[in-house]
Parts: C-alpha cells; structure tokens; sequence
C-alpha cells in the first residue's frame, strides 16, 4: 500500500471516529433512561414491543430485537417480548407489493398492536413514509412510541412519545447509524443487569 493511499485511510478513519464520539455525546442521557424504564414497565406488563427501520436501520432494528430478546431472557427476570418488522420478508413483500411501501409496517401493526405495547421507531432521516404512518397507528392505538433518530430528527422526532435524538450532519448515514447500534447494544446491557 502506497503511503498516500494509508494517509487517506486514516484520515478518514479519524474523521469517522470522531464523527461518532461528537454524536454520541450529544445524545441525551434522560431520554435513554426513560427509554429503559418504558421497556422495563413493557416487560413487567408482558406488553410487546416492536421495532422497525429501513435499511441499515432495519439491520439496526433486527439487531436490537435480537438483542433484547436473548440477552434479557435470563433466570428470575420474565422475558422481554419483541419482534423486528422487517425481519418478516414474506409479508413485507406482500405488502409493499399489494399496499404500498408504505404500508410494510402499518399494515403488520394493524394485525397485532394493543393499547399499552411499545413501537420503537429508528431511522436516520426521521422522515421515511412508512415509519410515520407506522407511529401514527401506534399513537392511535395508544401504544407508547419511541424514536431513535439521526440528523435533525425530521418530523419522527416531534411524533413519537419518547424521541432519542444523536443530531448528525444530514446524510451522515454510517456515524448515525453506528451511534444508533450503540444505543441500542446500551439499552440491551441496561435490561440485562438492572
């Protein structure tokens, strides 16, 4: 490898990092424990929790549930129940091909949401079609509605009832997106031990 082309790498590298540091610090601690404490409350009432994103919030999504769902299972705590909506790729087809892209997760939630379960809605952007529809039927339901959310937050931030805002540069999708999976790896840790 050329000495230029190393340069580069590490310049980027640095920049990304610290990208990532600046996001994260600005984050808002009381909304992540309010957070916790809503999904501690979700699992002492055996509410559901359900959890969407679009594309690599998707895999965020899918991570979290995943998470939270194994991690958290242990002796003398009852499990947490949650479920990615974006991990059911049959439906999700059907769907977005018979309804709409936007109906992917509205239309899944219409099925299954009860008063009293929780929605977690992470998206970089904060403005992606069928997420806002998604929290618009939740809120409707009176489920409890949480936003992770990048950038200036876009119209989920003001929509949901708990709104974890990591503020980023519009179009810095890979910080935002890294912060996000740290928020969620912390929540995970949080359900486990507290």
């Amino acid at each position: 490898m050329s000495e230029s082309n190393g340069s580069s790498v590490a310049a980027i590298a640095k920049r990304h990092f610290n990208e990532v540091q600046e996001i994260a610090g600005a984050i808002d601690l009381s909304v992540l424990d309010e957070i916790v404490t809503c999904l501690r409350n979700a699992r002492l009432r055996g509410a559901m929790v359900y959890v969407m994103g679009n594309g690599g919030s998707a895999a965020t999504a899918s991570h979290m549930a995943t998470d939270i769902g194994k991690n958290t299972s242990i002796p003398g705590k009852d499990p947490i129940k949650i479920i990615s909506l974006g991990d059911n790729l049959p439906w999700v087809t059907a769907l977005s091909n018979d309804e709409g892209y936007d109906k992917v997760f509205s239309g899944q939630l219409d099925n299954f949401l009860s008063e009293g379960d929780v929605v977690i809605a992470i998206s970089a952007s904060g403005n992606s079609t069928n997420i806002l529809n998604a929290v618009e039927l939740a809120n409707a339901r009176d489920a409890t509605t949480i936003g992770i959310v990048g950038f200036d937050g876009g119209t989920l931030a003001e929509a949901v009832d708990l709104s974890l805002h990591a503020p980023s540069t519009i179009g810095s999708y890979g910080p935002s997106e890294d912060v996000h999976m740290m928020v969620q790896h912390i929540i995970t840790e949080c359900l486990k031990e507290l």
